[in-house]
């Protein structure tokens, strides 16, 4: 899994005005809750652009006076006009106590279906796991190498790795292979023949 560090800086003034004098030094208030206590900070984007831009899960290795938290983004503000980060919300990972992530969905493997002309269509970008630290992993892999013209695959069709947890309904189809107007034309067509 892949770490981004991040040096934020330490914020002692909470509240309104003081988040608004962190934003006008182009920083972004940031807190990290899921500990004994919370902690307020500041970051640019830069140093979380790598985090919040890109389809990846990946954790944040934030260091503060010295001592360094392992994290992941769990919420992001974003301003309704400009797009720009307001504020964002990590959550400290704790030994032993379990977290809900969504991790992005992959799929392995080429579908017959896809091959005789189908379309793949993905209708679920991430799911939502239960799982210890120790045990997260960065993407959910899902094996579509068995799906025909029109078969779906769904959560319960996924095969989770030991001590990770699906959240997501079972019955909510992740991917189907559509197919298309030609083909059923054509099939159509070959039916009326027959």
């Amino acid at each position: 899994m892949e770490v981004v560090a991040i040096s934020p800086k330490k914020r002692a003034d909470l509240g309104k005005k003081a988040s608004k004098a962190v934003r006008r030094e182009e920083e972004i208030p940031c807190v990290m809750y899921g500990g004994e206590e919370n902690i307020f900070f500041s970051v640019t984007s830069k140093d979380v652009k790598d985090l919040i831009y890109t389809p990846d899960f990946k954790l944040a290795e934030i260091n503060i006076d010295g001592k360094n938290y392992r994290a992941f983004i769990k919420d992001i503000q974003w301003h309704p006009i400009t797009d720009s980060i307001r504020h964002i919300d990590f959550l400290l990972l704790a030994e032993g106590r379990k977290v809900k992530v969504d991790v992005p969905l992959r799929f392995t493997g080429v579908s017959p279906g896809v091959k005789l002309g189908g379309k793949l269509l993905q209708n679920v970008r991430k799911i939502t796991i239960k799982t210890l630290p120790k045990h997260l992993i960065d993407a959910v892999y899902v094996d579509i190498s068995n799906l025909d013209l029109g078969q779906s695959v769904r959560v319960r069709d996924i095969k989770p790795e030991d001590n990770v947890e699906i959240m997501n309904a079972p019955s909510i189809p992740i991917a189907t292979i559509e197919i298309p107007r030609a083909l059923r034309s054509a099939a159509a067509a070959a039916d009326k023949k027959k």
